[in-house]
């Protein structure tokens, strides 16, 4: 078995990591991190059974960890893990970082982004996005992978190999997202809490998201000129799930287009291109590192829409993390993680 740890295991896409990787065929948790819940355990803080809930949490010494493992998972605030990374690395430990650390190359797009320095250059240049079914091939040969945000992992999907074939016109794109509440992080805040969440739903960081920057870089870079991404983030009273509605042009019949993209996934386990006039749904992805894409046309107002569909903590965040480490070892990539959906 490979021996992993998790840093920030208290959180939830630490939590979602737990979860999933407790049946792993690979991968052992070997060590979890809390700075606040430093010497419990999983079982009394969450009441998970033996021998899962036998880990203690302890604190994130890096130097102490890499003697333990052969590979980490960063689950900790932006700004926070690129420290730790170079620790890691040093003593040849696999780094996964679920933060915005590694996810730019431009490192000034990460500063106006996230309003903190970036890691160093030299730190940067190792890092792979961790986009499993654009950047497949280099995550294989990576020592160090920048998992993508949630709400880019749902956009970029689609948009990437229709940009990269030159099948969408322009450079605009328009997103509009619908998030659980679980993609805002375990934390204490009013606006999240459930009398504001329940029985409502709202954008919020309109015009401002700072996932806006990272779909540009990557969209750039296959289309080879500059998208501008118009995004809009909206607050589901729901644990967890993202439904994206893109609005694009198509330079091809939806049919071919459609056609394309069918075959681009074709050996993607874990993503779906659905059959013309199929619409997807939450209840389809949720608990699964599934991503399910739609497309649709409104040949009246000549305008092209993408639906996508997945599960912000698996596919957008720790399942992808896991499928991402999966390659980096050699494992088969669907090693461990879910296909089937937790319908009711």
């Amino acid at each position: 078995m490979i021996k992993v740890a998790i840093l920030g295991a208290s959180g939830y896409t630490g939590l979602e990591l737990i979860r999933l990787l407790a049946n792993h065929p690979h991968f052992k948790i070997e060590v979890i991190t809390s700075r606040g819940l430093s010497g419990k355990t999983l079982g009394e803080v969450y009441g998970l059974p033996s021998p899962l809930g036998d880990l203690v949490f302890t604190e994130p010494n890096p130097e102490d960890i890499a003697k333990e493992v052969s590979a980490v998972f960063l689950c900790l605030p932006s700004g926070a893990s690129s420290s730790l990374a170079e620790v890691f690395l040093k003593r040849g430990v696999k780094v996964v970082d679920l933060s915005a650390d590694f996810r730019f190359k431009d490192e000034s797009l990460y500063k106006e982004a996230y309003g903190i320095d970036p890691p160093p250059r030299d730190l940067l240049s190792k890092a792979v996005y961790g986009l499993t079914e654009i950047y497949r091939e280099e995550i294989t040969k990576a020592d160090l992978v920048g998992n993508p945000g949630c709400y880019p992992t749902s956009i970029l999907l689609p948009l990437i190999p229709l940009f990269k074939e030159g099948l969408i016109e322009g450079d605009l794109v328009i997103a509009d997202s619908k998030s659980g509440t679980s993609g805002a992080g375990r934390k204490a805040d009013t606006y999240y809490s459930f009398c504001e969440v329940n029985e409502d739903f709202k954008p919020y960081k309109i015009a401002s998201h700072r996932h806006t920057p990272e779909m540009e870089e990557k969209l750039a870079e296959f289309a080879k000129k500059q998208v501008r991404v118009v995004f809009t983030p909206h607050l589901l009273p729901l644990n967890r799930g993202i439904i994206s509605t893109i609005y694009v042009r198509f330079r091809a019949s939806l049919e071919e287009v459609h056609s394309f993209l069918s075959e681009f996934y074709r050996d993607s386990v874990f993503v779906e291109v659905l059959s013309l006039g199929r619409i997807p749904r939450l209840a389809e992805v949720r608990w699964t590192n599934l991503c399910k894409i739609a497309l649709f046309e409104d040949k009246k107002r000549g305008m092209d829409i993408i639906v996508s569909a997945l599960d912000n903590l698996v596919k957008g965040a720790s399942g992808q993390a896991i499928q991402n480490l999966n390659l980096m070892f050699g494992l088969p990539e669907n090693a461990g993680l879910i296909l089937s959906p937790v319908l009711v």
